[in-house]
């Protein structure tokens, strides 16, 4: 019998919802704890498949797709043996193998930036800093028009629109919690000009109101604090198999920190940067305060 939480092969709708990358890892998981059922071990698992002890691991923590194949083997190693349950589990392992919807855009992304786009679609709660810029899933198209212009002169209004694309997260009835703190110095940068930067402000107003969404402000006044320098965004899961990740993206990579000590860290400085901010409330007036500075 496959276990909770795809009972008879089945996946929870909510899952499937927020995307392949969060089937991948519920059906990771559900292989997971069939091997373990059965009492064996990694390495054995992956001789069976004509693999190694790695490949079992990447794919119970769904982090590489399924050949359909190796899933045959694994059910018949695990003795899941019923016709109809073999085949629902299968149905779930195509279902995680379709292309994401960035998949279109993916002539646009390096393969590293595709990885955090699936990541953030599954994620259950998303918390940022950002020292420079707006954050992309806030910004408004004029925004990030300005922004895809400092850095390639072809397929803008594509890469402006796989960032409104992006932004349907925040309002999908499987919405993640979104809880973003930005620098003051975020909030003078004339990006786009005075205009396109009053626009945006009053943008973060509006997006400020929803209920899975806060947005607080960090002063000039709080002085120094533990992330000078450093933008980055946490992501946390349901699924238990994935532990929480920290994203911080460079020029032309990034990096994926998952382990314990580096989640504590960035853990603790961002909830040292959540109580220097200003409230909810009195970021919003702030906002406020800084959008009518620029009419």
């Amino acid at each position: 019998m496959i276990a909770e939480p795809v009972p008879h092969g089945r996946a929870n709708s909510a899952v499937v919802d927020r995307g392949p990358t969060a089937l991948r890892i519920a059906v990771g998981g559900q292989l997971r704890k069939l091997r373990e059922e059965n009492g064996i071990t990694r390495e054995a698992a992956g001789e069976h498949i004509r693999g190694s002890h790695a490949k079992i691991s990447r794919l119970e923590l769904g982090r590489t797709g399924f050949k359909e194949r190796d899933i045959r083997d694994l059910l018949t190693l695990y003795k899941v043996d019923d016709p109809g349950e073999r085949e629902q589990f299968l149905d779930l392992v195509r279902k995680a193998n379709e292309p994401g919807w960035w998949h279109r855009y993916s002539d646009l992304l390096p393969q590293w930036f595709e990885t955090y786009l699936g990541l953030e679609y599954a994620a259950k709660s998303i918390r940022t800093y950002e020292g420079q810029l707006v954050p992309g899933l806030l910004q408004t198209p004029d925004y990030a028009r300005s922004i895809v212009a400092l850095g390639h002169d072809e397929d803008g209004e594509r890469r402006v629109s796989l960032r409104r694309t992006r932004q349907e997260l925040l309002t999908r009835p499987s919405a993640p919690s979104f809880w973003a703190v930005l620098d003051e110095a975020v909030l003078h940068r004339p990006v786009g000009g005075a205009a396109v930067l009053h626009d945006q402000i009053l943008q973060l107003i509006e997006l400020s109101k929803l209920p899975n969404v806060t947005i607080q402000v960090l002063p000039y006044t709080a002085g120094g604090h533990a992330a000078a320098g450093s933008s980055f965004t946490m992501l946390r899961f349901a699924e238990n198999e994935l532990p929480d990740i920290v994203y911080l993206e460079q020029l032309t990579s990034a990096l994926y920190l998952d382990r314990r000590q580096d989640l504590e860290l960035y853990r603790q400085v961002m909830d040292q940067l959540s109580v220097q901010a200003e409230p909810p409330e009195r970021s919003r007036k702030l906002l406020a305060e800084v959008a009518a500075s620029l009419v």
